[in-house]
């Protein structure tokens, strides 16, 4: 019996089947706004030492909330590197995911546009940007611990491989946990932007680190480029990895099959040998030449001559006439 071959993890993977690209670029977009607004707003608008709720935590729950709400839309990337991770793997088409992106950056800089007016609305806030200037990324004399630029693009590199592996992993056809995803990528979100908030407020998300920059100081923009090029080499390297593991099994049980299917010809090819029936040929169906000729008793000169004279002592005897 053959054995069915699972579809490729890594092939594309529709998300909202029967929906055009404009409603996935509106979810991707209303993600991207709704994760930015908490992301950046929290931390923002709230004082650490009084918060009840970190704002690392506030925003993993963001995203969570967001791939259940829209995420059946678009799939629930609301994030670059998340996209680009899925076209390196083959779960996207590169148009589409370029659309992502727009979608994703638009969403993130309406979210800076929105928080950037209520801070101009606040009395007791005299500059903008240098209120803008506590959550945007940095590095050197901008991160809290000073830390260096290599630090930062260790960092940035390593959450962002692990959060784009969490993701592919957790939303493949394959995992049986797959309804749990958003729960999965909300908690590896908040668990690396608690880890990097100290380092330098690492994103782990281009959109939001280009949406931050334009509102705050010049330094922000001269250091933006660690915060976009770092993330999507740690989800390109995440999805190549991805689409290489998850080649192996397919290929594995599709040369299994192969084989069953090979054994079980073979298999079936003895058991009609073993039941044929013996056919024997009619003598009709016979040829000619195959028919075997009488056997011909021996002669020899005592046998000839003793005939001869049985047939001359019965002539004379009147017996034969």
């Amino acid at each position: 019996m053959s054995t069915l071959v699972p579809a490729r993890s890594d092939a594309p993977q529709p998300a909202g089947p029967g929906l055009g690209l404009l409603p996935r670029l509106g979810a991707e977009a209303f993600g991207s706004l709704f994760i930015s607004v908490v992301a950046l707003g929290v931390p923002l608008f709230s004082i650490p030492q009084t918060s009840p709720l970190p704002a690392t935590l506030a925003a993993g729950l963001a995203v969570t909330a967001a791939m259940l709400a829209v995420g059946h839309v678009s799939g629930g990337h609301f994030n670059p590197i998340i996209t680009l991770g899925h076209l390196v793997a083959g779960r996207i088409r590169a148009g589409h995911a370029a659309a992502y992106v727009l979608a994703q950056l638009v969403g993130a800089v309406i979210s800076a546009v929105a928080l950037f007016g209520v801070l101009r609305t606040l009395p007791a806030i005299q500059d903008s940007r240098t209120a803008f200037d506590t959550v945007a990324a940095g590095f050197g004399e901008h991160s809290i611990v000073q830390a260096p630029v290599a630090a930062v693009i260790l960092l940035e590199l390593l959450g962002s491989l692990i959060l784009v592996a969490v993701f592919l992993g957790a939303t493949t056809r394959g995992n049986a946990a797959r309804a749990a995803a958003p729960v999965a990528v909300g908690l590896a979100f908040a668990g690396l932007l608690q880890l990097g908030q100290t380092i330098g407020n690492l994103p782990y998300n281009p959109a939001r680190a280009l949406a931050s920059a334009f509102f705050s100081s010049g330094w922000a923009i001269e250091q933006v480029w660690v915060f976009v090029l770092t993330p999507l080499t740690g989800a390109a390297i995440a999805g190549l990895l991805f689409r290489s593991f998850s080649a192996v099994p397919t290929a594995a049980v599709a040369l299994i099959s192969d084989l069953e299917d090979d054994a079980e010809a073979d298999e079936t090819d003895t058991d009609d040998d073993a039941e044929a029936p013996a056919v024997v040929p009619s003598p009709a169906e016979t040829p000619a030449d195959a028919v075997p000729a009488p056997a011909t008793p021996a002669t020899s000169p005592t046998v000839n001559a003793a005939r001869n004279s049985n047939e001359a002592q019965e002539f004379f005897d009147g017996k034969r006439s």
